[in-house]
């Protein structure tokens, strides 16, 4: 199996400046790697609708609805770091992590990055890489 996380899909000038945007930015990124087909973007829209992805400590991990299974081609994701804060409903967000999760692979991914985001001095070394690759590198395990 492909790595979830190709340096292809790592922006770290991500160019939205609101969550709609980010979202579809984010998403483009999956649509690109062949993870997913254009659909699944709007059911990451979808999800925002129903429930905000934001997880705190800036990050927000957008995807698709239950209802978008079939959207899905490959576990994958994209990462998106922005410069300028994005409001996500009144948080502030630096990090979006569109995930495609193929037959359910998606929680364990999932996991990895919460892990990762939970420890502050992660963070701010996330904010602080200056490549795809040390970006890819701070995030540890979500390939393996």
């Amino acid at each position: 199996m492909a790595d979830v996380l190709s340096l292809d899909s790592i922006r770290l000038g991500g160019t939205a400046r609101t969550r709609e945007e980010a979202i579809t930015e984010a998403g483009e990124l999956l649509v690109a790697a062949g993870a997913v087909t254009q659909d699944y973007i709007q059911a990451m829209h979808d999800r925002e609708q129903s429930v905000s992805t934001f997880m705190g400590n800036y990050l927000a991990i957008p995807h698709g609805t239950n209802e978008a299974k079939d959207t899905i081609l490959g576990s994958a994701l994209s990462v998106v770091r922005y410069d300028e804060p994005i409001d996500w409903g009144g948080n502030e967000t630096r990090f979006v992590i569109g995930i495609a999760g193929k037959d359910g692979g998606h929680l364990e991914i999932l996991s990895s990055v919460a892990i990762v985001f939970s420890d502050e001095d992660n963070v701010e070394a996330l904010l602080k890489a200056e490549t795809p690759e040390e970006l890819a590198q701070l995030l540890g395990d979500v390939n393996e």
